[in-house]
């Protein structure tokens, strides 16, 4: 029977190896393997986009051209340059009796995370991993098995020239059957991620007996309040819908108010045509768009609202009310990004208190939610919950804590 339990292993004595490493030359080494070997790379992520219908949403996820290698390496770059969050004093105390009590950050240990279609992940999970001090073992979908396979053949080339353990960073293989066994292996894994589709999500956290950090589907919504600048709300609704739609943080819903629907729709109507963006509207957005001779137009039903569109595609549903935008939020939202787009201060505020998201936005788009557009340099993910990490899952929160109490013979 085939059984991932050797890697696990693997992955559980490796942490000590990368207790010891150099982790500034680790990952200057790894963005420079990832350069000098740039059209290797292509060439097997050509393997893995031929297998795939270009037309499938997944598609652009899988793309790694040489623009985004570099980007990747740039961020591994980055990465090397933070500050280490582990064996940081967040507190420290002497008791009366002598006792000295520390409390220190701690890598996590064993991460494991689950992925679909992105093998720009698999550096980025890597990378960060290694920099705080954890081991990672990656399972990442069959779609982009030659392109994951390479990056982490390249990762382990640059520990072990470095003198490190290559079992730093493993690649599991893709088989159903093993999920299981990785989601139930408390012996040998301190966390798992999962990172894709809705689907996956509710799956590992259905399934797993290790603890679980969601990196949560997107479904974002952009409410336009009725004071708003309609030309800048605008431009805002375009990016975070047309910059890149198949990633989590693009909008999926429009909210209008309704005096200003037929006005700000207008507006939207050419950047939308431009990139062929089918809209799913409600019954008054449809009518102002079917009069304007809007071409890619769909009834919206039920469904098309809280949905994750991850292609040219979006809802729109107008509303009476700033809190008629909110009950739409709180309904549909997976608290991922939301944004206002307004000028009135008190509505702003409002929105902003009141909605329940991991980032929320006023006048700007949602597109921003990204650990490196935040500072953070890359990330796991955008957690989607509220324990221990929530927003873009970064650096910092690959760590946890460790009480240290150093003693001369007392006893209790």
């Amino acid at each position: 029977m085939k059984t991932i339990q050797n890697q696990l292993i693997a992955a559980k004595s490796a942490l000590k190896s990368i207790a010891k490493a150099n982790k500034f030359d680790v990952l200057h080494g790894i963005a420079n393997s990832l350069l000098n070997n740039s059209e290797a790379i292509e060439k097997a992520n050509q393997l893995d986009l031929e297998a795939m219908d270009k037309n499938d949403p997944k598609y652009d996820r899988l793309i790694l051209n040489g623009q985004r290698i570099r980007d990747l390496a740039k961020s591994v770059q980055h990465l090397a340059n933070l500050e280490d969050p582990t064996n940081k004093i967040l507190s420290s105390k002497k008791l009366n009796n002598g006792l000295l009590i520390e409390k220190k950050t701690v890598a996590l240990g064993v991460v494991a995370v689950i992925y679909e279609s992105r093998p720009n992940v698999t550096v980025d999970v890597a990378a960060i991993c290694l920099q705080s001090g954890n081991v990672c073992v990656l399972r990442g979908g069959t779609d982009a098995w030659h392109s994951n396979t390479i990056l982490v053949n390249l990762i382990q080339k640059v520990l072990e020239d470095q003198g490190l353990d290559p079992n730093c960073v493993q690649l599991l293989p893709t088989d159903r059957e093993l999920v299981e066994e990785l989601l139930t292996a408390t012996k040998y894994v301190d966390i798992i991620i999962p990172r894709g589709s809705q689907s996956l999500i509710n799956f590992v956290r259905e399934h797993a007996k290790v603890p679980v950090i969601e990196t949560g589907a997107g479904v974002c919504h952009t409410y336009v309040e009725e004071t708003a600048d309609l030309d800048k709300a605008a431009k805002i609704v375009a990016n975070a819908k047309i910059s890149r739609p198949s990633v989590c943080n693009a909008l999926d819903t429009v909210l209008l108010d309704k005096s200003i629907a037929q006005d700000f729709l207008s507006k939207l109507k050419p950047y939308f045509e431009e990139h062929q963006v089918e809209i799913f509207a409600d019954e008054s957005s449809y009518a102002y768009l079917n009069q304007a001779n809007y071409p890619y137009l769909q009834h919206a039903q039920e469904e098309d609202f809280g949905r994750e569109f991850l292609d040219f595609k979006c809802s729109i549903a107008i509303v009476d009310s700033t809190d008629d935008a909110l009950a739409h939020i709180a309904n549909y939202s997976s608290k991922h990004s939301e944004c206002i787009v307004s000028t009135d201060e008190t509505k702003i505020v409002q929105f902003m208190n009141e909605v329940d998201a991991a980032a929320v936005y006023a006048n700007a788009s949602t597109r921003f939610t990204d650990g490196g557009e935040f500072g953070l340099g890359a990330e796991i993910g955008i957690s989607t919950q509220k324990l221990h990490a929530r927003g873009p899952f970064a650096l910092e929160k690959l760590v946890t804590e460790k009480w240290f109490v150093t003693g001369d013979g007392q006893i209790r």
